[in-house]
């Protein structure tokens, strides 16, 4: 029995107030199973469906049609056993001000009927970083500390299915690296997690699959590793510190002094690096490494709309690596 199971989800929004202009579509038939033990890595653009999607799975909206099970539990239809079974840290910084961190997390139990969980609290404590906040009323605590405690909150009545949305936004590195050692750990026991980032380098790090919406659709679904190895080109990486001339900078990826470009071998490389000689500019830093998640997420979300999900021997057929 998968963990979670989406089954022909589409949710459509009127897009106008008085409902009588044509609707707008967040999700277009997503199915996809995510099986129990699994690090899930859900991908895309913003406005591409993912917290739609999440908060479908999660009760606070509702499908326009289509299914959703948690460990074969219709988030509908049996939405109190669903929602035992799951654990969400939303996006957003949601919290009560007028509780301390352990009077949250205790309040947060009872929500969900346990009792005397203070074990299990004292540990979410220590694992997140928060100990000697313990006592710190809410909003005392600094952007970072906040997330910390939604993650605690998600996870004090020990749920079976992690949702993690954007759990890493605008926080610093330590907390990253605390949050992902302890989730990891969380999985490695046999919690089920689902991931959204626009950090890709943790999805390519963390996530053993993922799935890539665009527009509402799935257009790509694959193992991790597949995924990159349908990459056929590899990257040519250097800094610039001046533009690059249009016709150059129209095949490349720019950020600040960084440009890449694709490459497929040596004679490629030397093609780019002679005609930034020819165009008066010095390359520092040159070096040529393989492709990465950022990579094929950028190449997937630049392709024309495609029908079916991509697995990774599709993607190369496309034209994942131009």
């Amino acid at each position: 029995m998968p963990a979670i199971s989406f089954q022909s989800v589409s949710k459509t929004y009127p897009s106008t107030r008085n409902q009588t202009g044509p609707v707008v579509r967040a999700l277009d038939n997503v199915s996809f199973d995510i099986q129990q033990g699994e690090f899930f890595g859900l991908l895309g653009p913003n406005g591409a469906g993912k917290t739609t999607l999440i908060s479908i799975l999660a009760g606070l909206s509702r499908a326009t049609s289509g299914r959703v099970l948690v460990h074969g539990s219709d988030v509908v239809t049996d939405y109190a056993v669903a929602r035992r079974k799951i654990g969400v840290v939303p996006q957003e910084l949601v919290f009560d001000p007028f509780f301390t961190v352990r009077e949250a997390l205790r309040f947060q139990s009872g929500y969900f009927g346990i009792k005397h969980n203070d074990d299990w609290i004292d540990e979410l404590l220590h694992s997140l970083g928060l100990a000697d906040k313990a006592q710190a009323n809410m909003r005392q605590l600094s952007g970072g500390m906040k997330r910390r405690v939604l993650v605690a909150q998600a996870l004090v009545h020990k749920p079976q299915v992690i949702v993690l949305d954007e759990p890493t936004a605008g926080v610093d590195v330590e907390l990253r690296q605390t949050l992902w050692q302890f989730i990891a750990k969380l999985n490695k026991q046999g919690s089920t997690v689902l991931l959204t980032t626009h950090y890709l380098e943790e999805a390519e790090a963390l996530c053993g699959r993922i799935a890539m919406l665009k527009q509402g659709r799935v257009v790509a679904l694959d193992s991790t590793s597949e995924l990159l190895k349908a990459a056929s080109s590899n990257v040519l990486r250097f800094k610039i510190d001046s533009e690059l001339p249009p016709h150059l900078a129209a095949q490349a990826r720019i950020t600040g002094r960084i440009v890449q470009f694709p490459a497929h071998n040596a004679w490629e490389i030397e093609q780019y690096l002679a005609a930034i000689r020819e165009a008066g500019l010095v390359a520092e830093d040159v070096e040529f490494r393989k492709a990465d998640l950022e990579d094929v997420f950028l190449d997937v979300m630049n392709e024309s709309d495609v029908k079916e999900p991509l697995a990774a021997d599709a993607l190369a057929f496309v034209g994942v690596a131009k």
